[in-house]
């Protein structure tokens, strides 16, 4: 008797946690669904060869919207998982579409009786929680931007008192190999050059945490494995790379690229405000600015506790894929 195929509707499978998870799940025999505005151009594109590797061949593209809500509940139809990683691209209109993009995902889950897994971050939390934070610190943000995932996850809590099964995986700042909107690859470094200098955000001494894309989707997928051992409403924070003192990362990204002297620069952070009316990302970057200045750690024993272990890629493997993956290293 054959097991009948699970089914994973992935939102943002174009970005980078939502693409890596695509790729985590079919690994493990998923059937992954995706939805797309172009769906009929990204399967012309897989016909003809001509779709990235980075973007993975296997996905069934569903046209449509996520903030369409009768688009995602036909695209969850029979769905086991949701993943809900879109983001407005380059973060325009953050405010205005976030809340509904969620809001969809839960009417869809609640129809298909699929689980939701969001990717969380670190600005749900103000300085009252800092620096070490575990699952249960006080979300009190201090940003525009962390107010709002703090409310999507209530939104999510609430809703699994009605039914919806949601689980948050956090982790910090990602960086992987199609990863675009991220610091490392749009703050540390230029992609599509070869690596000449590093600017770093942060000051020496002040640890940073790092999560790369790959190990964030092993982690979930190994959650979503564990189904029988989450609650309806479930967090859990990974460790993920710990640079205790903002030296490491720079480093690794210096032995990589065969430059074991690479200095950092500081970063230009009085550029910021100039140019954030003409680039949204510049603005925020600036907003989340107070999570370089401190040291703020995500505690993963509560993981730990229910894996064993944090899946976890050596620094410098995970540092040479990601170079290579945004076009710094050739291979």
């Amino acid at each position: 008797m054959s097991m009948k195929q699970k089914i994973a509707l992935v939102l943002g499978a174009t970005g980078g946690i939502g693409n890596a998870m695509a790729k985590t799940l079919m690994q493990r025999g998923w059937q992954v669904r995706a939805l797309h505005r172009r769906a009929d151009q990204m399967v012309a594109r897989e016909r003809s060869g001509n779709l990235s590797d980075s973007l993975g061949s296997g996905i069934v593209w569903r046209q449509g919207d996520a903030m369409h809500e009768q688009d995602v509940i036909a695209a969850a139809d029979g769905a086991d998982l949701i993943v809900h990683a879109v983001n407005p691209p380059a973060y325009r209109n953050w405010a205005q579409l976030v809340m509904p993009m969620i809001e969809n995902s839960i009417a869809a889950a609640r129809v298909s009786g699929a689980r939701i897994v969001l990717p969380g971050t670190v600005y749900n939390y103000g300085p009252d929680a800092l620096p070490t934070l575990s699952e249960t610190s006080p979300q009190n943000p201090a940003t525009r931007k962390g107010a709002i995932r703090a409310q999507m996850e209530r939104r999510l809590q609430l809703a699994s008192q009605s039914g919806v099964r949601a689980l948050v995986v956090r982790a910090g700042d990602f960086f992987g190999p199609h990863m675009a909107n991220a610091w490392f690859s749009q703050g540390l470094l230029k992609p599509g050059q070869p690596v000449t200098a590093v600017s770093y955000p942060g000051k020496r001494g002040i640890g940073h945490q790092w999560a790369y894309l790959p190990d964030v989707a092993e982690t979930m997928m190994q959650l979503i494995e564990r189904e029988d051992a989450l609650a309806d409403f479930d967090t859990f924070h990974m460790n993920g790379h710990w640079d205790a003192d903002g030296t490491q990362m720079v480093a690794a990204i210096g032995r990589v690229t065969g430059q074991p002297g690479l200095k950092a620069k500081s970063f230009p952070w009085w550029l910021l405000p100039l140019a954030s009316p003409f680039v949204p990302v510049f603005r925020e970057l600036r907003e989340v600015s107070y999570l370089w200045r401190q040291p703020v750690r995500l505690d993963n024993r509560r993981l730990l506790k229910l894996l064993g272990s944090e899946p976890h890629t050596a620094l410098d493997d995970a540092v040479k894929a990601t170079l290579t993956g945004i076009g710094c290293l050739k291979t």
